[in-house]
């Protein structure tokens, strides 16, 4: 059975110029996909050509009239894009009629219609943006990247719950370790939520390794880091900054004269590799984790080799299993679900934004 992704082909800062040429490729490279390209038809088929003509049983295109800015307030996109490409498309995981969505369109609109139409699983309060990175020892999942600025103890230990599933699925690890953001490894440092938030976790039968330092992100010291979507967007942020700051450097320091030129040519292969590991585009994609189905978000200024990535990511999670290993997690550890009256409080909010 072939893996449906739907694709809101108009978001991003350069829409279909970037993600119909992704989508094409995708389709080249992967058998056992389907995708819903989901924009302006006329558009759609205009970029599409005759390049997709042996593939044409592999993708189906939904009209919508409307597309969301990138600037564009959530409440207007709730209120006044409900034919919106990324209203439609994350409509069609609910329908369902696919098995993730891949967004490259304004984040804080996706998070509110994702959350207004697909519902947060049972046992979570809050989606979290979660996002895959390498590490001098595999990979580490760092969650939140900025969803949530403010976060209780409670949404720290759901956080854990969900980003040790995911890397359960990825890496298929029985129990992956978890970390817990903080300004030193010991337990009296940092404040009352994070105290709280590593008691949680120390309860809670999960891996918990303890509190980790901004430099664990990159070590690999755990599989899964938790932090509130302040702290974890500055870090992110922060990363992204220094690979480019490395990248500048190396071309500056090769580029100065003749010989650091020639000696530029002799270790070409070894500062490829590097460049490659480093390159932000191939890690492009962090999942909306904690919601009734998967959507992928892109970076908004992904080229298409990063919204390529950001597809593969879709594709790996749904083959992985990523939401039914959540759902079977929360449904047998009966003490992390919501109660009552936290689930109507929180229905209530997001009609609210109708």
């Amino acid at each position: 059975m072939a893996i449906v992704l739907s694709v809101d082909v108009m978001g991003g800062d350069h829409g279909i110029n970037v993600t119909i040429p992704a989508c094409i490729k995708f389709l080249q490279r992967n058998i056992n996909v389907h995708l819903i390209l989901v924009g302006d038809r006329d558009s759609i088929y205009q970029k599409i050509g005759s390049e997709l003509s042996n593939y044409s049983d592999r993708f189906d295109v939904v009209h919508t009239t409307q597309m969301v800015e990138m600037d564009e307030p959530p409440q207007s996109a709730m209120r006044n894009k409900k034919d919106s490409s990324m209203r439609i498309a994350i409509n069609q995981i609910k329908e369902g009629k696919s098995h993730a969505i891949v967004s490259a369109g304004n984040t804080g609109a996706l998070m509110a219609i994702s959350r207004y139409v697909l519902r947060t699983m049972d046992g979570i309060d809050r989606p979290a943006i979660a996002k895959i990175l390498p590490a001098i020892s595999g990979e580490v999942c760092v969650l939140d990247l900025g969803a949530n600025v403010e976060c209780s103890p409670e949404h720290l230990l759901q956080f854990g719950v969900m980003g040790a599933q995911l890397m359960r699925a990825v890496t298929k690890k029985p129990a992956p370790s978890i970390g817990l953001l903080n300004i030193g490894s010991e337990e009296i440092k940092g404040h009352e939520n994070i105290k709280k938030a590593a008691e949680l976790l120390r309860n809670s039968g999960l891996n918990f390794y303890g509190n980790v330092e901004g430099d664990d992100i990159n070590k690999g010291t755990v599989d899964v880091i938790v932090c509130d979507g302040f702290t974890g967007n500055v870090a992110l942020k922060t990363m992204e900054g220094v690979a480019k700051m490395i990248g500048f450097i190396i071309k500056e320091e090769f580029n100065k004269n003749i010989l650091s030129k020639l000696m530029g040519l002799t270790a070409y292969p070894v500062i490829n590799g590097v460049k490659s590991k480093l390159d932000p585009r191939k890690h492009n994609g962090a999942v909306l984790l904690g919601l009734n189905g998967l959507v992928i978000k892109s970076h908004g200024g992904a080229d298409e080799l990063g919204f390529y990535y950001a597809l593969e990511q879709a594709y790996n999670e749904v083959n992985a299993g990523v939401i039914t290993l959540l759902e079977d997690y929360l449904r047998t550890n009966k003490h992390l679900l919501e109660d009552d009256s936290r689930k109507e409080l929180r229905e209530f909010k997001d009609l609210s934004m109708l």
